[in-house]
């Protein structure tokens, strides 16, 4: 199961790491959010130990949305040493996503 990050944590489990982060940007009223799910829950089991893979709840923590501009979702954020270093907005089959782990690791 993938981690679930809040305004008050993603400092510190995401930012302040130095590994690869994978974090969907959702909400459980969004159909394509709902769909992108087991994609993510899938990529946190296959990179376990690898690369910190994670949900946040758009309406629960808005200050995130706000900070890195989510305006659209489902949107997953890729950050390295703390840094925004690419976006996939919208759902996409898991294929897409582990090109671009696999690029950024």
């Amino acid at each position: 199961m993938a981690a679930v990050f809040t305004d008050s944590n993603f400092e510190a489990e995401v930012i302040n790491i130095k590994n690869l982060s994978v974090i969907d940007f959702g909400a459980p009223w969004c159909g394509p959010c709902i769909a992108l799910g087991p994609t993510i829950d899938a990529l946190s089991k296959e990179y376990e130990g690898k690369v910190n893979v994670g949900k946040v709840n758009v309406d629960e923590n808005p200050n995130l949305s706000i900070n890195y501009g989510v305006t659209s979702i489902p949107c997953v954020l890729f950050f390295k040493d703390g840094k925004l270093v690419d976006k996939q907005i919208g759902a996409a089959p898991k294929n897409v996503f582990d090109k671009k782990i696999q690029k950024l690791m």
